[in-house]
């Protein structure tokens, strides 16, 4: 608990201390970024998710590199290093309560990742009460995980290209009440086995269910290698983080994402939020809107 509140507290004074507004221009990032290796996806269907959806739902790492994008690219950097350094593959993202940040968060790790020049990146809707992840790069709701943990499908029928570099997508499938049950279950573990397993260079992101909303993150932990926490500034409060911290204990936390951090005003001239995130070793910021 002392090491996440110190982060934050850093991490508002280095932004304090920068003084400077980096700022996207108004038409700098509008085309998907292509894919750098000749990937055939013969048996993975694929659904291209239109720039103009990606942009209005602030996918900004599916595009040409620009400041909002170099926030999520450091981020990416640093992860992909400890990642590596650790041998892991398994890497999951998650926050303490609704709405700060994480799904987005998630994705556009995801997809800074999957376009590096030698990765390929799973990304899996693992929000299994309020699986949404899908409409973020706006395709429509189609069988996924939970069909997946519940028999109904198999991975290879699921799973989705949507046109942004080497990323492929696990929906979250069908919401259903009992996912900590699905997620903690033998037929989870046997997933994640089988994900390692045929694809040894693939790092899987899991979107998790915020910490403190059910028992998803705790079932499912002992099946991720490392975690992400994001929290959002001025929000995330000292209970919160302290019960997050509490549940979280003994597992594998990579850092903290300081998520929405704003900055006194944009090119417009009304507020917005600066993309720069600021790497240190256990935390990083990413400003954003609201």
């Amino acid at each position: 608990m002392h090491q996440i509140s110190e982060a934050l507290k850093r991490a508002r004074q280095e932004l304090d201390e920068s003084g400077g507004i980096t700022q996207m221009g108004a038409r700098g990032e509008g085309t998907v970024l292509p894919i750098r290796e000749n990937i055939v996806y013969s048996r993975t269907r694929t659904v291209e998710a239109k720039p103009e959806t990606l942009r209005a739902n602030r996918v900004v790492s599916a595009f040409l590199p620009g400041p909002y994008v170099d926030a999520y690219k450091i981020l990416c950097t640093q992860v992909l290093r400890k990642l590596r350094d650790n041998q892991q593959q398994i890497l999951a993202v998650t926050s303490p309560g609704d709405n700060e940040g994480k799904t987005l968060t998630a994705i556009n790790l995801a997809c800074c990742l999957a376009n590096e020049i030698d990765q390929t990146v799973l990304l899996v809707d693992a929000d299994l009460r309020q699986p949404r992840m899908h409409e973020y790069f706006g395709i429509s709701a189609s069988a996924g995980l939970s069909d997946i943990l519940d028999g109904d499908a198999r991975i290879e029928d699921v799973l989705l290209h949507p046109g942004i570099g080497k990323l492929v997508l696990l929906p979250g499938g069908r919401p259903i009440p009992n996912s900590s049950e699905l997620l903690g279950s033998q037929r989870m573990l046997a997933l994640v086995r089988e994900l390692k397993a045929r694809y040894a260079s693939r790092v899987v992101v899991f979107d998790l269910p915020p910490v403190l909303s059910a028992a998803d993150v705790l079932a499912v932990a002992p099946f991720v290698e490392a975690m992400l926490l994001v929290v959002e500034d001025g929000v995330t409060d000292k209970d919160r983080l302290q019960q997050t911290a509490t549940m979280l204990g003994g597992i594998n936390v990579l850092g903290t994402v300081l998520n929405k951090v704003h900055m006194p005003q944009s090119l417009e001239g009304g507020r917005s939020a600066s993309p720069v995130a600021v790497p240190a070793s256990r935390r990083w910021r990413l400003p954003w809107r609201r």
